[in-house]
């Protein structure tokens, strides 16, 4: 067992302090995983590396509940990039609101290019298409939200979900095409 697993099982049986040794443990990754969706945004954003970081790990530990718990670390950081990406949508939509000037457009994506520089709308695309998707299957909606906010190599997304590399290749390319149908009719 890991010390982040172990210490994820402590804060799971409720140790007040398990949450204080997680965060210098897991804070680079953490750190790395956000920087690199961050990346990809606009410059002058109010939202940096370690704001994301701060806020996802709050959601994540500051608020865990004891009868939910991470299985281990692969879930952790799952978990942690899934929250990522709710609070960049939550952002996205907060600035893509019609009292602060946004409004949705047509998008015309020849080809859909999940790491491109998005919008608010663009990222509200990507998000409710998304959506659809994992109402559809699950587990390919899983393998694009690893690849696409998580920053993870497809057999990493693989080795996460239990999968081969080549069910991911394949799950990676009806998602793709599958995510750009929908986006173009956004």
């Amino acid at each position: 067992m890991s010390e982040v697993t172990r210490i994820l099982s402590a804060i799971e049986q409720g140790d007040p302090h398990a949450a204080e040794e997680l965060l210098p443990l897991v804070y680079d990754e953490l750190r790395t995983l956000a920087a690199h969706k961050l990346a990809h945004e606009k410059p002058g954003q109010t939202l940096d590396a370690t704001a994301l970081v701060h806020e996802a790990y709050l959601r994540l530990v500051g608020a865990r509940s004891v009868s939910v718990g991470f299985a281990n670390r692969r879930h952790f950081f799952a978990a942690a990039a899934e929250a990522m990406r709710r609070i960049l949508v939550d952002r996205a939509r907060e600035r893509g609101a019609q009292k602060r000037g946004g409004d949705r457009r047509r998008l015309r994506l020849d080809q859909i290019q999940l790491a491109a520089e998005e919008t608010p709308a663009e990222f509200l695309a990507v998000h409710e298409a998304l959506n659809k998707l994992a109402a559809k299957d699950p587990r390919k909606a899983e393998l694009v939200k690893l690849r696409f906010f998580a920053g993870m190599t497809n057999q990493e997304a693989a080795e996460v979900l239990g999968i081969s590399t080549s069910t991911a290749d394949n799950d990676w390319a009806y998602a793709r095409a599958w995510l750009r149908a929908e986006i173009q009719d956004y």
